[in-house]
């Protein structure tokens, strides 16, 4: 039995070893890459993959298999080496590691790679992702999944890992195990902590969670650790291991310097000899057990597929719709979750957590940790809707950057924009967040101007991929649609328009309605005015645009943002030359531009009345009609 057991922890060190050597031989090839971050946690990762982690990788998309992160990603020669270990890759693959084309990119990316969830590379995320991971599994869908995650100590210094430590252990994440690789070194030097296990071990207990301190090379230290936390009940796990990085070989191991530096071909050669050479053991996997039967739900729960949007009668702010029109959508559809940072009161989706307890959860301040839960989400098919106040998500922008590189789906909302929220204070008031969301790759930027158009544009939201956005309105707005009203994503409403136009003034969200008494101001005076809702900001609506200007040759665009970036520069993209024509589409001669002026909060404001505010930002009616007065002289 001793001898069988010792058979067993030396078939694993093999196995770390050719983790090792496979590290080394990629990151050569490629003349790039993080060799010693990967040969660092090899042992550990050789014992999980061959002994706990259950993965069927013929059927990533299996609800059942364990999700396994890498939030330190640019260990990804580690994570790739044990692909090719697992028979999921082959070795020619894996030597065309970072070369334009291969799917093993310089940090993991899903979508791309099957069997990746998430993309990591941007370090502090990894955890936060795994929180939404675990709690889909233990509240949402009840399935006995673990979330493995490996944590490098460098990262332990981004305050976002301790807002997903506090989620864990607030939720009792006990399907959750991380991993911390405290191999001492960071890219240019010793860590804050450096090999002081007993801080990140006493951290962690103060966050609530269940430690275990080991050496991360010794085989039965890291067996016994492993076991211990998988059947571990009522709190999350971390083991802090004490690793080398570049373990294995004295060139590397725990040597300053080689961070993001692989070996050249000579010293590569040169490790090979010494541990052992290229080899090709295989490690069969363990599949996940089958799911177990769907209990049965109540119609209320399981949703049936039709949304009935709220009425509304008389004004209300845009933000209150978005929580009446989020409750009638969870009564509609079983996969809508809704996370809020502790402001539900005010972006109003405590409407959906009354009537749907089981799937809202609350993330307090934690604006990171709320998108990275959502991206968590996502991956095990939530419909996940995060608010806030829309100043305060610039706090999660990174998360967000992140999300759309892991070709996410999610939905956000943005509450308390512009200097129309009055007194609070610019603290309080987003003046950037159009122009944060429009740079997000394939974004959809989304900014109704009353209830009806609110609730409308949300199922539209549900329905759409990616990452998308929708600004709400602190104050309440006059009732501008009739319920039956369609509102589609890249489209845009015109309100007034008639053949004699000779200006179009642009607005959207409050600043609408100061157009709209604009437009009649200027009627008054014999000046004709199209009046268009924007409410798409991105995508936006071209073609109406392109009308206007022919019909109108003036633009004016209305904004609660700052100039740059916000609704404004929207309408000025839309008539700029595009770049490149793709496959198959004819070449078409843009237009004229016209002529547009951008009407926008230049100053910071202070606090006053909304209406105080936005009468010195210069974006009510009466400077609206000056200012086209002056304009066409």
């Amino acid at each position: 039995m001793v001898e069988a057991q010792a058979t067993k922890v030396e078939t694993l060190k093999d196995l770390a070893r050719q983790l090792r050597v496979d590290s080394i031989r990629c990151t050569t090839a490629a003349g790039s890459g993080h060799p010693t971050s990967s040969m660092s946690a090899a042992d550990i990762m050789a014992v999980l993959m061959t002994n706990y982690l259950k993965y069927d990788f013929d059927q990533p998309e299996n609800k059942m298999n364990d999700r396994l992160i890498f939030s330190k990603g640019h260990a990804c020669p580690l994570l790739y080496s044990m692909y090719r270990a697992a028979g999921a890759i082959e070795d020619k693959e894996l030597m065309d590691l970072r070369k334009f084309g291969c799917r093993l990119e310089g940090h993991p990316v899903p979508k791309v790679i099957p069997w990746v969830d998430v993309a990591t590379g941007s370090l502090g995320q990894g955890l936060a992702m795994g929180c939404g991971m675990a709690i889909a599994g233990k509240y949402l869908d009840k399935l006995p999944y673990k979330v493995w995650t490996l944590l490098g100590d460098s990262e332990m210094a981004e305050g976002s890992v301790w807002e997903a430590m506090a989620c864990a252990s607030h939720y009792k994440l006990d399907n959750m195990i991380a991993i911390l690789d405290m191999n001492r070194l960071g890219q240019r030097g010793e860590t804050a902590l450096g090999w002081n296990s007993p801080v990140y071990a006493e951290r962690a207990r103060a966050f609530g969670w269940n430690v275990i301190e080991i050496d991360g090379h010794d085989i039965e230290q890291i067996d016994k650790a492993l076991k211990t936390a998988y059947d571990f009940k009522g709190q999350p796990t971390m083991i802090v291991a004490k690793t080398e990085k570049g373990h294995g070989l004295e060139l590397t191991a725990n040597q300053d310097g080689w961070h993001g530096k692989p070996l050249n071909k000579e010293q590569a050669q040169e490790a090979l000899k010494v541990l052992g050479g290229k080899t090709d053991i295989k490690i069969a996997v363990a599949k996940p057990d089958a799911a177990p039967a769907k209990p049965k739900q109540s119609a209320e729960i399981s949703g049936n597929g039709r949304y009935l949007a709220p009425v509304f009668s008389s004004p209300a702010a845009t933000r209150e719709a978005y929580g009446d029109a989020l409750k009638a959508l969870g009564a509609a559809h079983s996969d809508v979750v809704v996370l809020d940072a502790e402001v539900g009161n005010s972006t109003y989706s405590e409407k959906f957590g009354k009537a749907f307890l089981d799937r809202f959860f609350e993330m307090y301040i934690a604006e990171q940790l709320m998108v990275g839960v959502a991206i968590g989400l996502a991956t095990r098919g939530k419909k996940t809707f995060s608010s806030t106040f829309a100043a305060f998500l610039s706090r999660a922008y990174d998360f967000i950057r992140m999300a759309a590189v892991s070709r996410a789906e999610i939905k956000l909302c943005g509450s308390h924009a512009g200097c129309s929220i009055g007194a609070d204070g610019p603290s309080q008031m987003a003046l950037e967040d159009i122009a944060m969301m429009r740079a997000i790759h394939t974004s959809t930027v989304l900014y109704p101007s009353d209830a009806v158009s609110t609730a409308k544009l949300l199922e539209a939201q549900y329905k759409q991929s990616g990452i998308s956005y929708m600004r709400t309105t602190r104050e309440k707005t006059r009732i501008l649609y009739k319920d039956d009203e369609t509102f589609e994503i890249g489209g845009s409403k015109t309100l007034k328009s008639s053949d004699k136009d000779m200006v179009t003034l642009i607005g959207a969200g409050i600043t609408l309605h100061e157009c709209l008494k604009a437009f009649e101001e200027l009627k008054s005076q014999g000046i004709d005015a199209r009046v268009i809702d924007l409410y798409s900001v991105k995508p936006v609506d071209r073609a109406t645009l392109e009308k206007a200007a022919k019909e109108t040759g003036l633009l004016v665009v209305v904004e609660d943002h700052w100039p740059e970036g916000g609704l404004g520069d929207a309408v000025l993209d839309a008539f700029a030359t595009r770049g490149p024509l793709n496959r198959g589409e004819k070449a078409k001669q843009p237009m004229q531009a016209p002529k547009v002026v951008k009407m926008a909060v230049k100053d910071m404001p202070g606090s006053g009345t909304p209406e105080e505010l936005m009468d010195a930002a210069g974006i009510t009616a009466n400077h609206i009609v000056a200012m086209v007065k002056s304009l066409l002289g």
